[in-house]
């Protein structure tokens, strides 16, 4: 019996049907449910969604599904709610789980029949089988595996294909699992049917292999199908079913055979032409011969020993030799190569540099390949890849010509080299070259010594040749290092080659210009790089768009580079940046726009205020640019990039761009736009860039800080640039920042002390810390909230070293700053403590005496010292009995701040500063922004640059004296260490 809720035709009431009723009221919600009308759609899903979690609904899914007669969409659908549900309700700890009755009926009727005559559906029925599966086999559900082996024996066409498809799904889901337990199953499976899938998978072979020279292609596909699945269940078994794979005879037998097995499987291809039905099948099955010797290579590369002689043999003479012609393609070529490189780069196979450290396989495997790159091996696969690999085509050319910015985006890096022909052969030609260098480089340098001198323009193969070989000179620029006069060839050869300006000449001249950004950081003369932005500005000329970009990107090189010196670049920076900008506006894809912007960021980043004259074109563009890439964030993330450094190289004119920069801010620091996952860190860097560069605070400025309450929420890894933010603003404007978004800020900052890091409570009291130094009358009113949580943990002696150490600052500056608030604060803590004001007061001396050394910063030290101080002179007795402590701390305080003036043998504050001071910038250092001038400015009126502690303790100790009379004051003093007194006195000389 299945209970299921009516749809909302038959009446909401829970009625209770047979299998077959229940199925008909299923069966019209599942076909109102594929309808394209949302009115009847809607509902429908509304409906499913009510039955997920109802008995007996998956055996009415399962009743639907496996029903030929009904449509194949409702059958889809179908199968579709039942892989959810397996998904969310099949483990027992789900809420709502599926009872094991119902379960136990599933796994069954899953299995009865292997018929299903639609592909994607059976391929689905595979896959909601292996997650049951996952979660059941084999304890709940041992039967799964021998009914499939059952299965995949039958001679019926169709069920012996579905039996083999769900067997793969199965074995690669199982194969999937990580934890020890399930690993343990997963071995025990795996020897137990292995040899069973050898035999399957050679069947299948031996029956393709027949049949391929019949010519009926339905029958050579269908065999060939079976074969393909074969081998992917053995893939699984050979690559995750063994602990010790090489000790398996049969495992070992099978990756022997594959060398067999692919040559016959590429002989095929000849009679299998690239028109064929089962070509790319065909293809597939080569391909996957490959993965299983490049898997297991890479999961037991000790256990693949054996085979590093046959794979090199059969991968370099299929790849560099004339056996492959005719019968290897492009993804084939490109596992093969992938495969060399695995085993000429794999650390296994690399022994220590002292041998006897080694192990005796990692020796074994290094003789195996010593033994097989022989000088005239090497030689020949160099050859091979500069002269044949290397070689521009045809496709590549016309491609040139017809879509200039997408060859010159098609080349990169990332794993490209995995399933792409070119990168794939650049990347092993630097990986051999570098592990064969010493016999490599002569055969290159030779290749060179051909080239010496222009060459015919109407010669494209000599061209293409060049090409190739300067290619290789570039990916080779660290091993050619000390074999190479980089400088003399630059002026000799290739300066001349950038001068030829003949149309069929571009592709050297691109090589040769990308050349040049290969070595810029390896060897290249700093003399000579005026020649080369002389070349340079000629180039971004060019007539061809590619050669201008590639030039473009090794300027980026040039710039980016150690050894680069403003001073060299500026006489070509106006051209050079006119240029730039019309590339910009050249070029059409947003890859290549984002391209030229990085380009136009780097050379402003490293100019910085030079760049002032040239950028008025660049600003009228950007908001222009802005407008049209709505579409792609990427592209804006770039604009915001050129932005941080435009205002940075601007410094306070950058206040002419807000109309455009700071709704551009406000967009991608926004958390409800969209758009702010893409544009946030960066949208975060430019408002941190804007307020440090900004000369005054604008209405529209302090609007935007609207957006960060929701900043701080999200607490992410940004909340330390949004801290740097609300330091900037206090810098900038603190009395008008803090009257309008004091309050709400120091509401986050409750709520973000309660949850947040040791460092996350230290950032937010250093924001308020700041706040109460600029402002020290209105900082404390409006942090009020904070302060009391802060005493208190003053008084409960905070154990985390750091937040004490912030704790005291905080306190420092309202004791010292703001007598009457501290007094205030003092009343109230009071009341909450249930204590005397003197007595809490007391307390609070006593705990600050104690963790003096908690804090490091001498500027803190010293405002602790002059903090205390500020309570003498006094005759409440609470503080004369703490006495000791603070004078303790002052001296403290005056071993930290006095430098003795060696001429004068005097002492002086270091601490103090003057008008008078104007740092010196040298060369290299950055002018100070905005925001360093406000902190010049700030600290002429901070106490702690201002007031001189000596003098400061002189006068305290004075008012003191009068105060007791000279009899008291002396008692007082005994109490102080007499050690102590000394060194005051010794500081004090001269007042």
């Amino acid at each position: 019996m299945v209970a299921v809720v009516g749809t909302s035709q038959l009446g909401t009431d829970q009625v209770s049907m047979d299998l077959n009723s229940a199925s008909t009221v299923v069966l019209q919600v599942l076909t109102q449910a594929t309808s394209q009308d949302t009115a009847v759609l809607k509902p429908a899903e509304e409906q499913l969604k009510q039955w997920e979690t109802q008995p007996g609904f998956y055996s009415v899914l399962l009743n639907i599904f496996t029903n030929h007669t009904l449509d194949i969409n409702v059958r889809w659908l179908a199968v579709l709610y039942f892989k959810h549900g397996i998904d969310r309700y099949w483990r027992r700890v789900a809420p709502h789980a599926l009872s094991e009755e119902e379960k136990t009926t599933l796994r069954a009727g899953l299995i009865t029949n292997f018929n299903e005559p639609i592909n994607q559906i059976a391929t689905q029925i595979a896959v909601l089988i292996a997650k049951v599966a996952r979660l059941d086999c084999p304890r709940q559900w041992p039967e799964l595996i021998p009914t499939l082996i059952e299965s995949v024996k039958v001679q019926d066409d169709l069920r012996q294909h579905r039996a083999l498809l769900t067997f793969y799904h199965v074995t690669k889901t199982l194969a999937s699992k990580r934890l020890a337990a399930d690993r343990k199953l997963f071995y025990d499976l795996a020897s137990g049917i292995y040899n069973f899938a050898c035999s399957l998978w050679n069947h299948h072979t031996d029956t393709f292999l027949q049949q391929v020279s019949s010519g009926n292609e339905a029958v050579i596909l269908s065999s060939l199908e079976r074969t393909l699945l074969s081998l992917k269940v053995l893939r699984k078994l050979t690559v995750n079913g063994f602990v010790e794979p090489h000790k398996n005879m049969e495992v070992m037998g099978f990756l022997h055979g594959i060398f067999e097995r692919l040559k016959q499987f590429l002989e095929c291809s000849r009679s299998i032409g690239t028109d064929n039905v089962c070509r790319d099948r065909l293809e597939k099955t080569i391909i996957l011969f490959t993965k299983v010797l490049l898997d297991f290579l890479d999961q037991h590369p000790f256990s693949f020993t054996p085979l590093i002689q046959r794979s090199l043999e059969f991968s370099v003479s299929y790849v560099f030799t004339e056996v492959g012609e005719g019968v290897t393609f492009e993804r084939f070529i490109v596992q093969c190569m992938n495969l060399i490189k695995m085993i000429v780069k794999n650390y296994a196979y690399k022994p220590s540099k002292n041998f006897e450290d080694s192990s005796p396989e990692t020796l074994e495997a290094h003789k195996i390949k010593m033994a097989f790159f022989t000088y005239p091996t090497l030689t020949e696969i160099c050859r091979r890849l500069v002269s044949h690999y290397f070689l521009l085509t045809e496709e590549e050319l016309t491609m040139w010509e017809e879509d200039p910015e997408g060859f010159t985006v098609e080349e990169t890096g990332g794993d490209s080299w995995k399933y792409s022909l070119r990168p794939c052969t650049e990347v092993l030609f630097i990986d051999i070259f570098h592990e064969y260098n010493q016999t490599l480089t002569p055969v290159l340098l030779e290749m060179m010594q051909t080239l010496q001198g222009p060459t015919n323009v109407e010669d494209m193969n000599a061209l293409l040749i060049k090409d190739a070989v300067y290619n290789a000179v570039g990916l080779a620029a660290y091993e050619l290092f000390d074999s190479v006069d980089f400088d003399q060839w630059f002026k000799n050869q290739l300066l001349p080659e950038l001068q030829v300006i003949h149309n069929r000449y571009k592709p050297l001249r691109r090589r040769v210009i990308w050349l040049i950004g290969q070595w810029i950081s390896v060897k290249f003369k700093s003399d000579l790089r005026p020649m080369l932005y002389e070349a340079i500005c000629n180039l971004l000329q060019d007539q061809d768009l590619v050669v201008r970009i590639e030039t473009a990107t090794t300027l980026k090189l040039t710039v980016d580079d150690f050894e680069f010196r403003t001073d060299q670049f500026l006489p070509y920076l106006e051209t050079m940046f006119t240029l730039l900008f019309q590339l910009l506006q050249q070029v059409t894809e947003c890859d290549t726009k984002m391209h030229v912007l990085h380009v136009l960021s780097c050379v402003i980043e490293r100019v910085n205020m030079q760049i002032r004259p040239y950028v008025g074109c660049l600003v009228q563009y950007l908001p222009l640019l802005w407008k049209q890439s709505e579409e792609h964030n990427m592209l804006r993330c770039a604009i915001l990039t050129t932005l941080i450094h435009l205002v940075q190289g601007l410094g306070a004119d950058s206040k002419n761009l807000y109309p455009f920069l700071l709704p551009v801010i406000q967009l991608s620091t926004d958390v409800s736009q969209p758009p702010h996952v893409y544009l946030l860190e960066d949208g975060l860097e430019l408002w941190l860039v804007t307020l440090e560069n900004s000369p005054c605070i604008t209405p529209e400025l302090l609007r935007i800080f609207q957006n960060m309450s929701p900043l701080l929420e999200l607490s992410s890894e940004n909340l330390r640039t949004c801290f740097k933010i609300i330091n900037g603003y206090i810098f900038l404007s603190s009395t008008e920042f803090l009257q309008t978004y004091a309050v709400g800020l120091c509401q986050s900052f409750c709520e973000l002390l309660k949850e947040i890091t040791t460092e996350g409570q230290v950032q937010v009291l250093k924001v308020v810390e700041n706040a109460l130094k600029v402002n020290p009358i209105l900082g404390p009113q409006m942090f009020q909230p904070i302060l009391p949580y802060v005493f208190k943990g003053i008084i409960e002696g905070e154990r985390y070293p750091v937040v004490m150490s912030t704790y005291l600052g905080v306190m420092g500056r309202v004791l010292l700053q703001n007598t009457s608030f501290f007094s205030s604060l003092l009343n109230e803590m009071a009341h909450k403590f249930n204590q005397e004001m003197d007595q809490l007061l007391g307390n609070m001396i006593e705990m600050w005496v104690d963790r003096m050394d908690n804090i490091t910063q001498p500027e803190r030290r010293k405002l602790s010292a002059l903090a205390l101080l500020s309570l003498l002179p006094s005759d409440n007795s609470v503080i004369q009995d703490k006495f000791c402590g603070i004078i303790n701390i002052s001296v403290e305080g005056l071993h930290d701040v006095m430098t003795e003036d060696p001429e004068t043998g005097t002492y002086k504050d270091c601490m103090l500063m003057s008008h008078l001071e104007e740092p010196k910038v040298t060369e290299d250092e950055e002018p100070p922004t905005e925001q360093d001038k406000r902190k010049k400015m700030l600290a002429l009126k901070d106490p702690v640059h201002m007031v001189s502690l000596q003098q400061f303790i002189y006068e305290k100790l004075k008012a003191q004296q009068e105060m007791l009379g000279e009899q008291g004051f002396q008692s007082l003093m005994e109490t102080v260490d007499t050690e102590i007194v000394t060194q005051l006195q010794e500081f004090l000389q001269g007042f």
